[in-house]
C-alpha cells in the first residue's frame, strides 16, 4: 500500500518519459525521410539484378527506423521540479537541459493529424533565444500537456494551482474569429506560386527515376513528336492564336497561384479562435495541424497593424504582437487577427494596454534629403564596383554608366518607401508607419522600450539628420530622417518617462 501510494512521487523524481504511442506517431511521421534512400538502394540492387533483396531492404530499414526511435524514447526523461523543467535525452552522449520557469516565454500546445487522432499533443519551451522553441515534448497526453503549461504559468507567478473551475473552461464568446468565408478572403490575398517550388524540388532529387533529363527542352519536345504533337506547325500559329494560348496559359498560373494561396491558408488558419482569458490571450487554429498558443498580455512589448495596397481598398488589416517569444517557423510576431477590421482590431490591441492613435496626432513625414541621400550611396557604389569590373575586363567605361538604368526600379521603390514612411509620439506610445506594398504602422507603448540609440552615418552627419532606433523584446523600432536637435529631443523626453515607471509594476505576470 504504501508503495503504491509513493510510486507517483517517485515516478516524479525519477523522470517522466513521453508517451509511448508517440513512437507510432514518430515512426509514421518520418516516413517520408526514409524514401529517397530506400528508394535509391532498391534501385541500386535492381541495377545489380538482384531484385529478391528489394523487401529485405525495406524491412531493414523500417527496423532501423523503429529500433533508433524505441532507443531514443527509452533514453529520454524529463523532470518537473520546483523551479525549472529539465529534459535529458541522448542515446550514446547524453544532453541534460535546464529551463527555469521565469525563463521560458511560451508554451505552445501543437497536435498534428495523428496526434489528433490519439489524443496527443507536443508541446514547446520557448526562452526567446532566438532560435524557436528550446525544447519540445513529443508526445506526451493532452491532459499532461495542458498540466505542464498550467505548471508553468502558475509557477512563474508564485500563485497556486488553479481549481477545476478554470476560466478557460467555461467556454466564453470569443473576442475575435473568423469564419470560412474570410479564411477564404485571406487564402486570395495570400497568392502564392509554392507547389512550383515544391514539384521543382520533387523533380530535381527524383530526376533519375526519369528515362531523360526533366531539365531538358529538347527531350520534351520528342515527347510531344512522338505523341503526335508537330511542333513546326506549333510554330506556325497566328499570333491572335497565340495571344490566345498565352493567355490561357497566364489564367491556369493565377488560377494555380490563388488556389495554392487558399489551400495553405485553411490548413493554418481554419478555425481562427482568439480568446481573452485570465492568461492572456489564448488562440487557436490549424485544420489538421491544431496549435493552442497562450500569449500573457504583460509580455507584449508593441503591435504592428498591417495591410497593403489591395487589402486596403477592403478595409481588411492584420494584428500582430510583438514579443521575445516567437510565434511559429513562418512568423516570428504573434498573430492576434489575420484578417479582420480596424474595428476589429482595436478592441483587441487595447485589451493588451495599447491604444489607437488620436485623431488629431501629427505624423511627420521624414526629411527627403535623407531618402535621396540613400539613392545617390547605392548608385555611386553600383558605379563604382562596375567600373572597377570594366577596368579589370578592358571594356569601355561608358557600359559601367549604361547599368545605372537598372537602379530606376530601386529608385521607384525608394520613393514609394519615402511617400509612405510617417512617424509620431505622444505622451504614451510611438508611432511609426513605413512600407508601400506592406504597410505597416507600429506601435510601441514608451514604458517598454529597452534601449534608445542616435544612429548617423557620414552624409546623414553633413545633413544634420539622425535616426532614433529603440529595443524592444523581441524586435527593434526605428524612425528615420529625424533633425538631429528632434531625435536628442525624442531621447530625452522619453528617458523622463521611463524612469519615472515602477518596472516590478508593470512587468508583474497575471
Amino acid at each position: 500500500m504504501n508503495d503504491a501510494a509513493t510510486s507517483p512521487v517517485e515516478s516524479r523524481q525519477e523522470g517522466e518519459r513521453l508517451h509511448v504511442l508517440g513512437l507510432l506517431v514518430g515512426f509514421v511521421t518520418g516516413l517520408p525521410q526514409l524514401v529517397f534512400p530506400v528508394v535509391a538502394a532498391v534501385f541500386g540492387v535492381r541495377s545489380a539484378d538482384n531484385p529478391v533483396l528489394v523487401p529485405i531492404i525495406i524491412l531493414v530499414a523500417l527496423f532501423f527506423s523503429v529500433f533508433f526511435r524505441w532507443l531514443a524514447w527509452m533514453r529520454f526523461h524529463y523532470y518537473v521540479g520546483d523551479y525549472d523543467i529539465r529534459i535529458e535525452k541522448g542515446i550514446l552522449s547524453r544532453n541534460a537541459r535546464s529551463i527555469p520557469y521565469e525563463r521560458i516565454q511560451d508554451v505552445s500546445l501543437e497536435q498534428k493529424p495523428l496526434a489528433r487522432i490519439m489524443g496527443l499533443a507536443e508541446v514547446k519551451f520557448e526562452t526567446g533565444g532566438g532560435a524557436g522553441e528550446d525544447a519540445k515534448l513529443s508526445f506526451v497526453a493532452v491532459a499532461e500537456a495542458e498540466r505542464l503549461r498550467e505548471l508553468v504559468r502558475v509557477r512563474k507567478s508564485g500563485t497556486e494551482i488553479a481549481d477545476e473551475a478554470d476560466d478557460d473552461a467555461a467556454e466564453t464568446p470569443p473576442v475575435f474569429a473568423m469564419n470560412a468565408r474570410r479564411v477564404f478572403i485571406l487564402g486570395l490575398f495570400s497568392f502564392s506560386l509554392f507547389i512550383f517550388a515544391v514539384l521543382g524540388g520533387a523533380a530535381q532529387q527524383l530526376d533519375f527515376l526519369l528515362p531523360f533529363d526533366f531539365w531538358d527542352l529538347s527531350a520534351w519536345v520528342g515527347i510531344a513528336e512522338e505523341r503526335g504533337v508537330n511542333v513546326d506547325r506549333i510554330n506556325g500559329v497566328s499570333l491572335a492564336a497565340r495571344m490566345i494560348l498565352t493567355s490561357v496559359a497566364l489564367a491556369a498560373l493565377l488560377f494555380i497561384g490563388f488556389a495554392s494561396g487558399v489551400f495553405r491558408t485553411t490548413l493554418r488558419e481554419y478555425g481562427f479562435r482568439l480568446d481573452r482569458t485570465a492568461k492572456g490571450f489564448r488562440r487557436r487554429r490549424g485544420l489538421l495541424t491544431l496549435t493552442d498558443v497562450v500569449m500573457p498580455i504583460h509580455r507584449v512589448q508593441a503591435a504592428i497593424i498591417q495591410t497593403g495596397p489591395l487589402r486596403k481598398i477592403w478595409g481588411w488589416h492584420a494584428l500582430k504582437f510583438v514579443s521575445l517569444a516567437q510565434d511559429s517557423k513562418e512568423e516570428s510576431n504573434y498573430v492576434a487577427a489575420p484578417l479582420a477590421t480596424l474595428d476589429e482590431i482595436w478592441p483587441i490591441a487595447t485589451a493588451a494596454m495599447i491604444d489607437a492613435p488620436d485623431t488629431g496626432i501629427a505624423f511627420r513625414k521624414g526629411e527627403g534629403g535623407w531618402w535621396l541621400s540613400g539613392f545617390v550611396g547605392l548608385a555611386l557604389l553600383v558605379f563604382v564596383v562596375m567600373a572597377s569590373i570594366m577596368v579589370f575586363a578592358e571594356a569601355p567605361l561608358r557600359q559601367a554608366a549604361n547599368v545605372l538604368w537598372l537602379l530606376l526600379p530601386f529608385g521607384f521603390l525608394i520613393w514609394f518607401n519615402r511617400r509612405n514612411y510617417r512617424d509620431a509620439i505622444d505622451d504614451r506610445q510611438l508611432y511609426v508607419r513605413n512600407g508601400w506594398w506592406q504597410q505597416n504602422l507600429t506601435i510601441a507603448p514608451q514604458i517598454k522600450l529597452q534601449t534608445i540609440e542616435i544612429s548617423q552615418g557620414p552624409i546623414a552627419r553633413r545633413q544634420g539628420l539622425a535616426s532614433l532606433r529603440f529595443g524592444i523584446s523581441g524586435g527593434e523600432l526605428e524612425m528615420v530622417a529625424l533633425p538631429i536637435a528632434t531625435a536628442r529631443a525624442i531621447r530625452d523626453a522619453i528617458l523622463e518617462r521611463v524612469t519615472a515607471v515602477d518596472y516590478s509594476a508593470i512587468n508583474r505576470p497575471l
